[in-house]
């Protein structure tokens, strides 16, 4: 058979391999935030009217356009996203297949399907779990001390250790950036035109927050002990009592079943980024090493800034500020699979004219 069949062969499969752990992906995506089993049930439901979707109908790619977005039973809209996660999932597969070997091409198969997971969880949640982070740093070691070379060497030990020391910079770096951000601007104040109404009422081991019109978790305001809101109130009750003394003590909110009010002003604690990212690089670099982590970070910090630019000058700068960090890294790391030796040799250019 001619090389050129056995080549379209292979990348076809790595094509329709692509598409089928994309629709994987689309599961954890979904699951992982809820905390929902990724295998049972074991197969794929509706969002809307949960009935499990028989195999036919969940064909990667294929059914989504036979089905017009739309599910089969009770015609509620299936969200593009599952269509763009498989189809980006097959697209990369395919990429690394035609652009590196077959080893290192599993182990990134590994890594992207991991990038693509915490892309989408953070874009819809604003949260990277703990199993993509985590298990992407174990994950990284793990395929680094298998093949070698990802890590430019040919010894396991080597490879093992570099993995381990990029990952530590990757946490370190952000820590480090996390930790300024939030001497610099670890404070938010918002005066409000007029006195606001708001509550806060306790929810099992959470509570509901809402003044005004936003509503959020009390604990979405506390990243660590030390943080504190703050409301200059005109009035308050505490469960319905208007004559509240408490004198300098503390009153735990354990005991409380209900705060509402009326307030002037809110500060509130916040911070440079979610620690998930700072475990997301360190992901990248157990994966890619040491200068990737930099690479990703210099490459996620000016994609960030452009798309900031832009829609400062159309107008609609809380676009981007709604955009979490983690699909900025995640650009960084996948541009540094492809482009990494280029940029390389155009840095070391500039160095050595």
């Amino acid at each position: 058979m001619d090389h050129s069949v056995y080549e379209l062969i292979f990348w076809a499969f790595a094509f329709i391999l692509g598409a089928a752990v994309g629709s994987f992906l689309n599961v954890c995506i979904y699951r992982l935030p809820v905390d929902l089993s990724v295998n049972k049930p074991r197969r794929s439901f509706c969002p809307s009217c949960k009935r499990p979707i028989p195999w036919h109908q969940n064909l990667p790619l294929i059914s989504w356009v036979m089905l017009r977005g739309r599910c089969a039973n009770c015609g509620s809209k299936i969200a593009f996203r599952y269509f763009a996660v498989e189809l980006l999932t097959a697209l990369l597969f395919l990429a690394i297949w035609q652009t590196f070997s077959w080893h290192v091409a599993v182990a990134y198969w590994i890594f992207v399907s991991f990038l693509i997971v915490g892309t989408f969880i953070d874009f819809e949640h604003f949260i990277i779990p703990d199993r993509v982070t985590i298990g992407g740093i174990i994950a990284g070691i793990i395929a680094s001390v298998t093949v070698p070379t990802l890590m430019d060497t040919d010894s396991r030990l080597a490879a093992g250790v570099r993995s381990v020391l990029a990952a530590a910079l990757g946490y370190a770096i952000l820590l480090i950036v996390l930790e300024a951000g939030k001497i610099a601007f670890g404070r938010k104040r918002i005066r409000f035109d007029t006195p606001t109404p708001f509550t806060w009422t306790k929810r099992e081991d959470d509570a509901d927050f809402v003044i005004g019109s936003e509503k959020s978790l009390w604990s979405d305001h506390f990243a660590r002990e030390k943080d504190r809101l703050l409301l200059q109130c005109d009035q308050a009750k505490i469960d319905n009592h208007s004559r509240v003394g408490v004198e300098g003590q503390v009153l735990p909110l354990d005991h409380i079943t209900q705060i509402t009010g009326v307030a002037r002003k809110l500060t509130i604690p916040r911070e440079a980024m979610g620690r998930g990212d700072l475990k997301f690089l360190a992901a990248i670099g157990a994966f890619l090493g040491w200068r990737a982590v930099l690479f990703s970070l210099f490459a996620g910090s000016l994609l960030g800034s452009i798309i900031g630019l832009i829609t400062l000058i159309v107008g609609k700068r809380v676009w981007s500020a709604k955009l979490p960090f983690g699909p900025y890294l995640a650009f960084g790391a996948v541009s540094w699979i492809f482009f990494g030796d280029t940029f390389l040799h155009w840095y070391a250019g500039l160095l050595s004219p």
